[in-house]
């Protein structure tokens, strides 16, 4: 049976490129996805835990902000240790620096290069570091080149026992280097500078976060590590972390690496969807192959073959397709990831993807995998072709009846897997728990796959009336073929449905989760811009602010320091007058403006206040180190705003009941509506502006932060679009060879209907109609499980953060289900044009 089952495949070859494209696309998509995965980990590693892969340990302070600070005592104990080779302080702050084209200042992270040249791991793309207190290295962020002047602006800490802080110091700084931080994800969020400890200390960085060790030659990291340890615990610091600088990098790229787990793993799971679909179509086209070798197959059994033989003919075809199949996919996956790595090269991609890796378990995955679900997708037709006897294969092969045994129990199993899943999802979702509702989910669809063959042919037919009155006599023949046999019917809208709820459930998911988010983000952040200065705003700085053309509205807000009356619990408070407020925040849904005699707080400073809506809370001005504040206890009520970021906000009359000398030193302000960059020029315009009036103050564009989310969050759903397409390509390749079992199965009525008159054009026109009546009707069926399964996800992931807004693209949603209609109809192009070569009598007499 190996010889024959060779000579099928080379007879047979060019019948099997169908199945093996299914597999071919599904195995590349895992592949490239595996590929991907592990080398943006790689790259992650090497470019957010730049700073630790020089060190052989490191030694952090696990709560800077709990007052004790263990670091300084440890590090000459630390370099005093045999296999300590050198020991490097890592320092950073906040500062505000001027750019040389620019009179807004803007706030930067300054960080330490520290003092052995062993563990200073910056990467220079011009000039070098930094020697003396004078001179900085920038991040490529910063756009300056070397020799560049900054105006620099830091806040000095106040001395032990003074009465008010030191006033901010300016100095100027030279630009001696620039550090290149390419394909680390945070290198575009803040702008940061490179000082020595000379520099930094004056600065406000006078603790260190962190000691990095450097072992000497011969000495492990993990022995210097156990050594390090024993040290700490000698000296008595407790809360001290002691890690290998490799262990400190992988924990810092896990930090940035978990969204990127999460989309992996959403990949993978459109992989699995992809292997899915592939399984449907190769079952198909075996069923196909088989139909067409009936007789071959036939004649096999005549001459001697028992079924066992002819099933291992079959199941080894299918093996060998699969393994071919299987070989081109993984080449094809580690292609599309070499290609996705070069254009993300191009781009200022989130995630650095420079050296692709593609992992053997990759590879193995791929094949195995590839090669499984082509055999188990071919055993039900292997398994059919050998239940039949020798002399009836002679003969044309009938379909079961729905009506059977297998159907009626299929049905039962269905309704029982189908309306708990269901149920169970829904709530599963309500409760917002991600994974149950995703289990449920998945079995919810099963049973609906189970169901299909009942109800997708009875839908066909409902369909079937008013579109048979549209299209003549082909399509009345057209609308009877497609509910004649319901079982080759359901076949062929099983695999599109799959392909169009997927992308459906994407789309609507994605779109409601944007519009979600987006809607939180006005919450949270329900102004556009903040501005703030260490001095109370004189009026020629809000004629500044209310000048620039893009500003719509503006609120000065007073801030203070409140704390309880028993002094347990002090916080800062903004203060605002509600009329005026009301035409600049974007939202008060869930962070809403106060009336006289209440305090909004947020979740953070509630839960330390101890108190909830309702409560009563009473507070007084802090005077910190100054004199009393010209006010009294005012008792509030509590209103919380669990999205809002700003800690506590009052109306200014119940401020000045706290303290009658409050100032606005604040304004919100509102921009007009329009895209981050329209927004981002309106921000770099008032700070422009304030420059010349408060040259203290600061800007903070939130608008560019809620239009970076949306934009996003916007590729995001034309990427998740783009990858399902490949389920929806391979699904469409399942309705194509289900039409070719069709005509196949359909020759001798072909033949008798063009005996009768219909001509080729008719006939060509009668399968297109079926196939747009059936593929018009999966692609509905399809959008109104997809609506649900993709609100149910959104709700399942974002109800515990936010309330979740449905959100239905209708164009989007329109646009799939004439694509998929459209596509049906190009599939059934070539086995329509089969047919209607086929002479009548060649048909009829087979």
């Amino acid at each position: 049976m190996l010889r024959v089952t060779l000579a099928q495949l080379r007879a047979h070859g060019a019948r099997v490129v169908a199945s093996c494209l299914a597999i071919v696309i599904a195995v590349g998509f895992v592949v490239a996805t595996l590929s991907l995965n592990a080398t943006a980990k790689a790259g992650v590693l090497q470019a957010v835990g730049a700073q630790f892969v020089t060190s052989d340990v490191v030694v952090s302070d696990e709560d800077p902000y709990d007052g004790v600070d263990p670091l300084p005592a440890l590090e000459p104990v630390l370099a005093g240790l045999p296999g300590v080779a050198a020991v490097s302080a890592d320092r950073s702050t906040f500062v505000e620096v001027r750019l040389p084209d620019r009179t807004g200042a803007t706030s930067a992270q300054a960080e330490s290069v520290g003092t052995s040249a062993r563990l200073q791991w910056h990467r220079l793309s011009a000039g070098r570091l930094p020697r003396t207190a004078g001179e900085v290295a920038v991040s490529d962020r910063v756009e300056v080149a070397p020799g560049a002047v900054l105006s620099l602006t830091h806040h000095p800490l106040p001395a032990p026992g003074a009465q008010e802080a030191p006033a901010p110091v300016t100095e100027q700084v030279t630009v001696v280097g620039t550090v290149d931080l390419g394909g680390d994800p945070r290198a575009g969020l803040v702008p940061r500078l490179f000082a020595t400890d000379e520099a930094l200390v004056p600065w406000g960085a006078t603790s260190p976060e962190r000691l990095r060790l450097a072992a000497t030659p011969g000495t492990s990291a993990s022995s210097l590590r156990d050594t390090v340890s024993e040290a700490v615990a000698a000296a008595g610091s407790t809360g001290v972390p002691v890690t290998t600088g490799e262990e400190s990098a992988q924990a810092v790229a896990d930090e940035f690496t978990g969204d990127a787990q999460s989309i992996t793993t959403v990949l993978l799971a459109f992989g699995a969807i992809a292997v899915l679909v592939a399984g449907l179509v190769i079952a198909n086209t075996f069923a196909v192959l088989l139909a067409q070798r009936t007789r071959e197959l036939a004649l096999l059994r005549c001459v001697g073959a028992d079924r066992g033989q002819v099933g291992r003919s079959v199941l080894g075809e299918a093996a060998a397709v699969g393994l071919l199949a299987s070989l081109a996919g993984v080449g094809a996956g580690s292609g599309l990831a070499h290609a996705v790595a070069a254009v993300a090269g191009r781009v200022d991609s989130p995630v650095p993807l420079t050296d692709v890796v593609t992992p053997a378990s990759a590879v193995a995955v791929g094949v195995v995998l590839g090669t499984a679900v082509t055999v188990v997708a071919a055993a039900a037709p292997a398994r059919a072709a050998t239940r039949v006897a020798p002399l009836a294969a002679l003969r044309p092969m009938s379909t079961a009846p729905v009506r059977s045994r297998a159907g009626v129990l299929r049905l039962v199993v269905g309704l029982l897997v189908f309306v708990p899943a269901t149920a169970a999802m829904v709530l599963s979702a309500r409760s917002g728990a991600l994974l149950p509702a995703v289990g449920a989910g998945a079995a919810s669809f099963l049973g609906f796959l189970l169901l299909a063959q009942r109800l997708v042919p009875a839908v066909v037919a409902l369909a079937g009336r008013p579109f048979a009155r549209a299209g003549g006599v082909p399509a009345r023949l057209a609308a009877g073929n497609a509910v004649r046999n319901p079982r080759r019917t359901a076949a062929t809208a099983t695999a599109l449905v799959i392909g169009v709820t997927l992308t459906t459930a994407m789309v609507v998911g994605t779109s409601s989760t944007r519009v979600s988010a987006l809607r939180g983000m006005d919450a949270s952040y329900p102004t556009d811009v903040v501005v703030t200065g260490a001095e109370p705003l004189p009026p020629a700085a809000v004629a500044a602010v209310r000048g620039v053309g893009a500003v719509r509205g503006l609120a000065l807000v007073d801030e203070l320091q409140v704390v309880s009356t028993d002094g347990a619990t002090g916080f800062g408070v903004d203060a605002v007058d509600p009329a005026e407020a009301a035409g600049v925040v974007r939202s008060q849904g869930r962070s809403p403006l106060p009336r006289e005699g209440e305090i909004v707080l947020s979740a953070l400073v509630a839960e330390t206040a101890g108190v909830v809506t309702g409560d009563r809370l009473t507070l007084r001005a802090d005077p910190g180190t100054g004199a009393p504040a010209a006010g009294g206890d005012v008792a509030f009520t509590v209103v919380l705003a669990p999205d809002t970021q700003q800690p506590a906000v009052v109306t200014a009359a119940d401020a000045r009941r706290l303290d009658a000398d409050v100032q606005p030193t604040a304004a919100w302000v509102r921009l007009a509506d329009g895209d981050s960059e329209v927004q981002a020029a309106a921000t770099d315009e008032i700070s422009e502006a304030l420059a010349q009036v408060v040259p203290s103050s600061d800007v903070q564009g939130i608008a560019s932060l809620r239009n970076s989310l949306d934009e996003i969050l916007t590729t995001m759903l034309l990427i998740v679009t783009g990858l399902l397409a490949v389920a929806v390509v391979i699904a469409l390749i399942g309705v194509g060879n289900t039409l070719a079992l069709s005509v196949v199965e359909r020759r001798q009525e072909s033949g008798l209907l063009r005996a009768l008159g219909l001509t080729r054009r008719q006939l060509r026109a009668l399968l297109a109609w079926e196939a747009l009546l059936v593929a018009g009707v999966a692609a509905v069926l399809g959008v109104a499980l997809g609506t649900g399964y993709g609100l149910a996800g959104t709700v399942s992931v974002l109800s515990a953060e936010m309330p979740v807004v449905l959100a239905v693209p209708w164009a989007q949603v329109a646009g799939i289900v004439v694509v998929a209609a459209l596509a049906g109809v190009l599939a059934s192009v070539l086995p329509a044009r089969r047919a209607a070569r086929t002479p009548p009598v060649a048909a009829i007499a087979d």
